[in-house]
């Protein structure tokens, strides 16, 4: 076999190898582990939860209580892909995305604990501690876990069923704008980073992957339709986005190679009860996570408005 044949055979199986190993991040991302707890991180006292999904998957959380505050406001977290509710390490080559930086969100639980808000935090199906339910939809079918959420939340006594607001990374703010169309009962959203696949999955592969992205993303979403995902063109927020009309605030990053300013300004205009966009002059996706995190008044601010 000539030294050029043997290149192109070499060459050929690494492009199905790098569009097999990007599938798996879809088909069946990797499990960040729950890493803390509220109190060991961050002093509070908190309830070890389980609940199921709208369809039936079990879900494991923590419901942090604002305790004294009798009926109190809540706040849901909504966690990013592929993290579990406590954010990402971005530590492990296996089940971080590539590229990834650390966010932790617990001191963000603390920030609304301390305002007078009881807190949900949980891991999204097939994240985390919680059940598996199929292959992993942007979103889409994530939704159903945010509204078996907030059928857990109307059982509890202490929680005031007129005021839930909820605030998502990444895949979670993409799940509560495709959750928010199905259910009244949240009264205000923070989106930060949404996603349409369609738009970041080439971003991604070419931030990662450079030119080879245009053989890599065909093989993978071919691997990831076979294994029962839908196409990555009929996830499409932006068209839910219209049915979401409690006020919604969405967040990005002007300097993010994976989502983009001009997907996140579709989906805010689509939606009738969005807020002007904040739109984030920061140097990179993650630092958009952070910047939320690491700035609480920001979404205080917009919670005590719409929440009362």
């Amino acid at each position: 076999m000539s030294l050029l044949k043997r290149f192109v055979k070499l060459a050929g199986f690494l492009v199905v190898a790098l569009g097999v190993a990007s599938a798996r991040l879809i088909v069946r991302p990797g499990r960040n582990p729950v890493w803390s707890n509220p109190r060991e991180d961050q002093g509070l006292d908190y309830e070890d939860v389980q609940f199921s999904s709208q369809d039936g998957v079990p879900l494991a959380g923590w419901f942090i209580s604002c305790a004294g505050a009798g009926k109190a406001p809540t706040i849901v977290f909504l966690h990013g892909w592929p993290w579990c509710r406590m954010g990402t390490r971005a530590s492990s080559p296996l089940n971080d995305l590539p590229r990834s930086k650390p966010v932790h969100l617990l001191p963000l639980a603390r920030a609304y604990h301390d305002a007078g808000y009881h807190v949900l935090m949980y891991d999204a199906s097939s994240f985390g501690d919680s059940g598996r339910r199929g292959v992993y939809t942007s979103g889409w079918l994530e939704a159903r876990d945010f509204l078996g959420a907030l059928s857990w939340l109307g059982g509890r006594e202490e929680v005031d069923q007129d005021r839930i607001g909820t605030i998502g990374f990444s895949m979670g703010g993409t799940t509560l704008t495709f959750a928010l169309p199905q259910t009244d009962r949240v009264k205000a959203a923070i989106s930060i980073q949404p996603t349409t696949p369609a738009v970041f999955t080439p971003r991604y592969g070419r931030d990662l992957l450079g030119p080879l992205q245009t053989l890599t993303g065909p093989i993978a979403e071919l691997c990831y339709r076979l294994a029962g995902g839908p196409s990555l063109n009929f996830i499409r927020p932006a068209y839910a986005a219209a049915g979401c009309r409690s006020p919604i605030l969405f967040v990005q990053s002007r300097g993010d190679r994976w989502g983009s300013v001009e997907d996140v300004q579709a989906m805010a205009d689509a939606a009738p009860g969005a807020v002007e966009p904040l739109f984030l002059d920061l140097p990179d996706r993650f630092a958009g996570y952070v910047y939320m995190v690491e700035h609480p008044q920001i979404s205080l601010d917009f919670f005590a408005q719409h929440l009362g």
